[in-house]
């Protein structure tokens, strides 16, 4: 990643994190994100989920990368660390010639910004390496839920089409059933090792890609651990004597001390994602993980005691006037970022990957700005009970209607964007062409430019690599992200329906989608606990319970992914 690859707003595969920061802030905008549609084994089946022994036989074998060793292993979930840019003379290569027949595809997925012309130099070097002509159908990021369900209501689709995660709802989960190929024949069991970059792909993300009880997604894979993350003004807080609170006590009892109003410096802003980290609510944008089988019972967590404590504490926070107006008023997101760079808030919690993309950007204003993740401590200050999230929520697809040699070509393509850090494909997928799209400064890749036009969304989403942390500009927050990722991960455990892609019946697949603006009137004071518990009462008596059953027998049936 280039220091100035941070002025892209799209999602990058090149960021470990891409599909769950695209997917946070979904979120943060309060997007529905619905998970996607599975199945039993049975073609079209609208609704369900595939796993255990059926989903065994559809598995691509996992064959571990050995080209390129991190400099940081992955370990509990996290992903591997890069702390350095590898010299041109050290590349290795993973794809030794070109797979493709040279044939032509044509390829839809979203792009944020002004798409580049098809003849670019990077879109011409790809082409000819991959070995397959790749004609760009980008679309706007911002409304691609729109045309995505208008082009696959339709009878004429692109040849390889881009799905995230959520923009899978409405219709979309039943088109991609009957609109998609499948890629067993191509990818089960061994037949994935003529494709050794998707090889080495973790089984938990494939799982992902079982939609409609066939493989049928590309995935991209990311680290299962939690993708937000408590973070904090390092420089301010050393500045001022503070020592990073170890418990909800604590963390109260100092933001009560940290604020200063009438000099415009509150403790925090809206801190509720990290509440339910410290108090073990289930949590993650799908819904599915929402459900976990305790004891003989399975429980969603707007059940919970955990759920209703971590809303308390967040109301608390509210009510001791420690966090920012603005984010009484509910201007949450991006905004909260700014107000932390402001230095108007001392903690916020967003998606991890802001740790690098918030120092990158400071570091050329304020060169003693600095930022760290603290610990994810558990209600009474001792260990956190954290719950893993999906290893992916991006996919791409390939139509039914495409020839056995276009999905080899598709296979093809996704094969080598797959490529792994510290390897030539990767260099050119990641960067373009060296002299046009980027340039080497103190051995740094630094994209021109040119390459930050151009060189940006697009093969993002055709293939990556097993989860990593790559950010050679600032080699300290590298390993600071995935240090984090492995203390976290070694508490963190996962719900009965992890890695399961499952689609809800329509008849209940909206029940919870009040309670999201609920937490926020109970946390800002507008409403009160009982009314979560009134909500969580009428939710019972309106499906709750009935979509329990069907979980409940979904588990029965096919057991878990884990």
């Amino acid at each position: 990643m280039t220091p100035n690859a941070a002025s892209s707003s799209a999602p990058s595969r090149r960021s470990f994190l891409a599909s769950t920061a695209a997917a946070t802030a979904a979120v943060a905008v309060g997007t529905p994100l619905l998970a996607a549609c599975g199945g039993g084994g049975q073609e079209g089946r609208k609704e369900g989920t595939t796993s255990g022994k059926e989903a065994a036989k559809i598995l691509p074998a996992y064959v571990a990368s050995s080209v390129v060793t991190p400099d940081i292993p992955a370990k509990n979930g996290s992903a591997a660390g890069f702390t350095r840019a590898i010299p041109a003379a050290e590349l290795k290569t993973s794809v030794p010639k070109a797979l493709g027949s040279g044939g032509k595809l044509t390829v839809m997925s979203p792009f944020w910004g002004t798409p580049p012309k098809d003849d670019n130099p990077y879109y011409t070097a790809m082409n000819k390496a991959v070995g397959v002509d790749v004609a760009w159908q980008n679309q706007d990021g911002v409304t691609y839920d729109q045309k995505l369900g208008a082009v696959l209501a339709s009878s004429d689709i692109p040849d390889v089409v881009v799905v995230p995660g959520w923009n899978l709802m409405g219709r979309i989960p039943s088109a991609v059933n009957a609109k998609f190929a499948d890629l067993g024949p191509y990818l089960s069991g061994d037949k994935v090792k003529e494709y050794p970059n998707l090889a080495a792909v973790p089984t938990e993300a494939w799982q992902r890609g079982i939609f409609g009880g066939q493989l049928r997604g590309i995935p991209m894979p990311a680290s299962y651990v939690t993708d937000i993350a408590p973070l904090y003004r390092k420089d301010l807080f050393a500045k001022k004597g503070y020592t990073v609170p170890g418990s909800p006590e604590e963390f109260l009892a100092w933001a009560k001390e940290a604020t200063d109003a009438k000099s415009k410096l509150w403790a925090c802003d809206d801190m509720k994602w990290t509440a339910f980290n410290i108090f073990g609510v289930l949590s993650g944008s799908d819904k599915a993980l929402w459900w976990n089988l305790e004891g003989d019972k399975l429980v969603n967590r707007i059940e919970t005691e955990q759920y209703l404590e971590a809303l308390e504490w967040t109301r608390k926070l509210y009510a001791a006037g420690v966090v920012h107006p603005d984010a009484v008023q509910g201007k949450a997101g991006g905004d909260a970022g700014n107000r932390f760079t402001a230095g108007e808030v001392l903690v916020y919690n967003q998606n991890i990957s802001d740790w690098w993309g918030k120092t990158a950007e400071q570091r050329t204003q304020n060169a003693d700005f600095e930022m760290e993740a603290f610990d994810c401590f558990g209600p009474d200050g001792g260990d956190p009970t954290l719950w893993a999230v999906q290893p992916a929520n991006i996919f791409t697809f390939v139509s039914k209607k495409a020839s056995e040699q276009q999905v080899k070509d598709f296979l093809a393509l996704c094969n080598f964007c797959a490529a792994p850090y510290g390897t030539k494909e990767f260099m050119l997928t990641a960067y373009g062409v060296e002299g046009t799209d980027y340039t080497l400064s103190k051995g740094l890749p630094v994209k021109t430019q040119r390459g930050v036009n151009e060189v940006n969304g697009a093969y993002d989403y055709t293939g990556n690599p097993a989860p990593y942390i790559a950010y050679p500009d600032l080699p300290e927050v590298t390993k600071g992200m995935v240090e984090w990722q492995q203390r976290m991960g070694a508490f963190t455990e996962k719900s009965s329906f992890f890695g399961l892609t499952v689609t809800e019946p329509a008849r209940w697949s909206n029940l919870a989608d009040d309670f999201e603006q609920l937490e926020d009137d109970v946390v800002r004071g507008r409403k009160k606990i009982g009314d979560v518990q009134q909500a969580v009462s009428d939710w019972k008596g309106r499906g709750g319970d009935g979509l329990r059953d069907w979980y409940r027998k979904l588990l029965d049936d096919n057991g878990s992914a884990d």
